[in-house]
């Protein structure tokens, strides 16, 4: 990949992670349920959902996803379903006192949240019919395609890292100025009603957009 065509990319990358979606949502509820140190584990699953995606795309089988309905339809419905899934979990959330959040860190917990921003960007459909859009367009087919999508995959790994940081350290922010518990059960629900929404958003996606 030449540098221009990687600094063309890397500026569409920024519109990308910058764009509000699921991820977002993700980033900010687990940056108001666990602080940002903890809330940013989310993000490096997010981050892997991304790799994951762009790698099923580089061997093709994104094309086939894209292609099936069959595929396309139990990948999005079920990607649908975990979001709506977290939704209803984020609305139930206990309101913790505030000096408590993030305090019962396990690592078993910390998986928990990695593999949750995992699978939030992993069984995304609409991120694989993008990536086919999108990609393609910075690719030089004359050149080995492997490091090129390799370029792609870190370039993209870092500005979500990056801007990810920000939607968490925003939400962490927001946790430390809570005052009471119902401050914190009402941002709970707004999340929780934020995940319902991306679910419902993902569920209007069509394969042929």
């Amino acid at each position: 990949m030449e540098f221009t065509t990687w600094l063309a990319f890397f500026a569409a990358s920024w519109a990308i992670s910058i764009s509000p979606g699921a991820g977002a949502v993700a980033a900010m509820s687990s940056g108001l349920s666990h602080g940002f140190r903890r809330g940013y584990l989310t993000t490096l699953g997010l981050v892997l959902g991304i790799w994951t995606q762009i790698l099923v795309v580089g061997v093709g089988l994104g094309a086939l996803v894209a292609a099936s309905a069959t595929a396309f339809t139990v990948i999005k419905w079920a990607g649908v379903a975990y979001l709506v899934w977290l939704g209803i979990q984020q609305w139930r959330a206990p309101a913790r006192p505030i000096a408590e959040a993030g305090t019962d860190a396990t690592p078993r917990r910390a998986r928990e949240l990695i593999v949750r921003g995992w699978i939030i960007n992993a069984l995304n459909p609409k991120g694989t019919v993008f990536l086919l859009a999108v990609v393609p367009q910075f690719l030089n087919l004359a050149q080995p395609l492997a490091p090129q999508y390799l370029v792609i995959a870190l370039t993209l790994g870092f500005t979500d890292l990056v801007v990810m940081a920000g939607y968490t350290a925003l939400a962490a922010r927001l946790l430390s100025s809570l005052k009471s518990s119902a401050h914190v059960r009402a941002l709970n629900r707004v999340f929780g009603t934020l995940f319902v929404v991306a679910g419902g958003l993902l569920a209007l996606f069509k394969r042929s957009a």
